[in-house]
């Protein structure tokens, strides 16, 4: 229950949406450092780097946060992120194959493999599945 009053409700409210924005600009702000890491931090010059900046700026990020990861990822103390694949099998035996960006690679795996049991379905080990997909962009 809220409470009786408005500001309860307010506090609510944007407790809630505030969340739900710093879920996206977490992902937003990963991705930005990936791309500065592969290919520099000049958006002129790093595709994948503009591609970033654009989604943050259409998710209404800060620019300070947008240059606080840039700097992040080109500083000589960055946190270095994996992009990984998981193959698996989900129930009634759908093929699902699985990209994930991590800094963690076991909490990552321990985090998929439960999944895959919770709805019923198995993981697989690499290379099990990817025949079955074709990569496209």
């Amino acid at each position: 229950m809220s409470g009786h009053n408005k500001w309860s409700t307010i506090k609510r409210k944007k407790g809630a949406a505030d969340a739900k924005r710093g879920k996206i600009f977490t992902k937003i702000i990963k991705e930005i450092i990936i791309a500065a890491k592969e290919g520099g931090g000049d958006p002129d010059t790093n595709a994948r780097l503009r591609l970033a900046i654009q989604n943050a700026k259409g998710a209404n990020m800060p620019k300070d946060n947008i240059e606080r990861a840039i700097k992040k990822a080109v500083g000589s103390e960055s946190v270095s992120y994996l992009e990984t694949t998981f193959e698996g099998y989900a129930p009634h035996g759908i093929a699902v194959f699985a990209e994930c960006l991590t800094d963690n690679n076991n909490r990552t795996v321990a985090s998929v493999r439960s999944v895959f049991n919770k709805f019923g379905g198995n993981l697989g080990t690499n290379g099990s599945l990817s025949f079955l997909f074709d990569r496209k962009g």
